[in-house]
């Protein structure tokens, strides 16, 4: 009798902890992924680049300008009077100094453009990882990207992230029409 009661809670503990389990679905997300690869990400990725290159001509163009005054006061060395050429150096000290903000500023627009990317698109992916995890009987969904890189460790067949741009894809493009 006491063997029997001995299996009998084995089986009942082994058949609630796989219920358990069986009710405990948790999905995996990568948020950077989503929005790198989903549509909007990748428009906005673009009108990133467009920013990109119309400022980087302007970087060429100012690197070009110091280059040249370089070489010039290099040329002019032997034969301008002390005074003139440290006005001409404090010039394109001032010049350097300039691109230098320049590009400093550059780097923070851009910076501030991805944020409002961002900003614009994850409120958005959110609603639809929501949906996801209500419709499909989620437990817990976990990003595992650059936004809380604290999960060590899960199965990447468990990762919805696909499922997610594929989602947010068919929202986006019924929004655009």
């Amino acid at each position: 009798m006491k063997k029997t009661m001995g299996v009998l809670m084995v089986m009942l503990l082994v058949l609630s902890g796989t219920y358990a389990t069986a009710a405990e679905k948790i999905g995996f997300i990568d948020m950077r992924q989503i929005i790198i690869l989903s549509d909007a990400g990748k428009e906005a990725a673009l009108e990133l680049q467009e920013f990109v290159k119309k400022k980087k001509t302007v970087i060429v163009e100012k690197e070009t300008e110091l280059k040249k005054l370089q070489e010039e006061l290099q040329k002019l060395k032997p034969v301008l009077t002390e005074r003139a050429y440290k006005e001409k150096e404090i010039a394109g000290q001032r010049l350097y100094r300039e691109y230098k903000r320049f590009v400093e500023d550059f780097k923070e627009e851009v910076r501030m453009k991805e944020q409002q990317h961002e900003k614009r698109l994850i409120p958005e992916v959110l609603k639809i990882i929501q949906e996801i995890g209500e419709k499909e009987g989620y437990a817990m969904i976990v990003e595992t990207g650059a936004y809380n890189p604290g999960v060590t460790y899960f199965e990447k067949s468990q990762s919805i992230t696909k499922k997610v741009i594929q989602k947010f894809n068919k929202v986006y493009k019924s929004k655009k029409q």
